[in-house]
């Protein structure tokens, strides 16, 4: 089992989670110029993929 020799410190741990970051989905321009979410069906048309 692969256990660390030494603790690691707060300030390194801290470095290692600093890419651990949250990115909001942007809103897309449908075919017929209404806003939708990505990978979701377009609620006016009905329509996933063009």
């Amino acid at each position: 089992m692969a256990v660390p020799k030494r603790r690691v410190s707060k300030t390194r741990a801290a470095k290692r989670r600093t890419h651990y970051t949250v990115t909001l989905p942007v809103p897309v321009k449908d075919s017929d110029g209404t806003w939708k979410m990505p990978h979701r069906i377009n609620k006016t048309t009905g329509a996933y993929k063009n």
